[in-house]
C-alpha cells in the first residue's frame, strides 16, 4: 500500500498545476517572489524553527527533506544567494538547453555566485548549449524546493534539466531516513517535472564520498538504493545516471584524482572531466527528442 508521501509525490508528478507537499508548514508565503515583509522575516529565523512539525511542536525529520523550507547560513546570506541567482534566471528568461540545479558539486561547474565561468569540462563537452547553474554549496532538497517555487526558475524555458542534490542531506540522514532523503530527491525530480512538462531531466544519484564503513559513505549507498526503489526512470521524460561504479575502486574506495581532499567534491580536471564524459551521451540524446 502505498504511502502518503509517496501518493502526494505521485500527485506532484501527475498534475502540473498541483504542487502538493505532504505537510503543510507556517509559513505565509508558500510560493513566489518577490518575498513579502513576512515572508522575509520568517525564512530569517534559523531552520530549526521553520521545519515541518516545528509549529505543532512536533518531530517530523521524515518531512524534513521533502518540504520546501528556505536554508539559513546566518543573517541573510543564504537568502542574499539565492536572490542573487534569481537576478541571473530574470537575465536568461526564455529558452535555453541545459538548467542545473542542485548543491556545490553543481556550483563548481561555475557559477556566477563565483564569478567564474563554466569551467574547462563543461566547455569542452557543452560549451555550445545555452545553460543556467543554479547549485548552491551546502544545500539539501528541501531548499532546493523553496528556490524552484520561489522565483528560482521563473521565466526559463529549459530543454533539459541536470539535477543532482542529496549530499548535504546525509548530514540529517540519522535523523530523517535514508527512505526520506530518497523522496527529496524524486520531490525535486517531480517539482521540476510539473514546471517544465515538455523538459527532458536527468536525475543523477548522488556521488560516492569518504570511504567504505564511514556513516557518511555507506548512507549515500543506501539512500542511492532506497532511489532505485523509487523507479524515478519509469516517467519517460526521466533519465537516472548512476556514476558510483565509475568514481570507485573495485574494492569501493575512491578513485584516485577524481576528488579534492575532503572526498566529498570533485577535481576539476579528474572529476569533473569524467562526470561531464558521462554526461555528454545522455545530454545528446534528450536534446534530440
Amino acid at each position: 500500500m502505498k504511502t502518503t508521501l509517496t501518493l502526494a509525490i505521485l500527485a506532484i508528478a501527475l498534475h502540473a498545476q498541483a504542487l502538493d507537499y505532504p505537510h503543510v508548514t507556517a509559513e505565509p508565503q508558500k510560493t513566489g517572489w518577490p518575498l513579502t515583509a513576512e515572508e522575509r522575516a520568517y525564512v530569517l529565523k534559523p531552520e530549526f524553527e521553520r521545519r515541518p512539525g516545528s509549529e505543532e511542536h512536533k518531530h517530523l525529520p521524515a518531512m524534513w527533506p521533502v518540504v520546501p523550507s528556505a536554508g539559513n547560513f546566518g543573517g541573510t546570506s543564504w537568502l542574499d544567494i539565492h536572490t542573487k541567482l534569481v537576478a541571473n534566471v530574470e537575465e536568461n528568461k526564455g529558452p535555453i538547453e541545459i538548467l542545473l540545479i542542485g548543491d556545490s558539486i553543481t556550483q563548481q561547474w561555475g557559477s556566477v555566485l563565483d564569478h567564474k565561468p563554466m569551467n574547462a569540462a563543461w566547455q569542452k563537452h557543452f560549451g555550445q548549449y545555452k545553460s543556467v547553474n543554479l547549485g548552491i554549496g551546502g544545500e539539501k532538497s528541501q531548499g532546493l524546493l523553496w528556490r524552484l517555487d520561489h522565483g528560482g526558475v521563473a521565466g526559463l524555458e529549459p530543454k533539459l534539466i541536470i539535477v543532482l542534490i542529496g549530499n548535504n542531506n546525509m548530514f540529517f540522514a540519522p535523523e530523517t531516513g535514508v527512505e526520506a532523503a530518497a523522496k527529496g530527491i524524486q520531490m525535486c525530480v517531480a517539482n521540476v517535472r510539473a514546471k517544465f512538462p515538455n523538459a527532458g531531466v536527468i536525475a543523477v544519484k548522488i556521488f560516492p564520498a569518504h570511504a567504505p564503513g564511514n556513516a557518511f559513505y555507506e548512507n549515500i549507498k543506501k539512500t542511492n538504493a532506497a532511489l532505485d526503489a523509487l523507479k524515478l526512470d519509469s516517467d519517460p521524460k526521466v533519465h537516472v545516471l548512476d556514476l558510483t561504479d565509475d568514481f570507485l575502486n573495485a574494492d569501493g574506495t575512491l578513485k584516485p584524482g577524481l576528488f579534492t581532499p575532503d572526498n566529498i567534491h570533485l577535481t576539476q580536471d579528474g572529476g569533473y572531466e569524467l562526470y561531464a564524459s558521462k554526461l555528454k551521451p545522455v545530454v545528446e540524446a534528450l536534446l534530440k527528442k
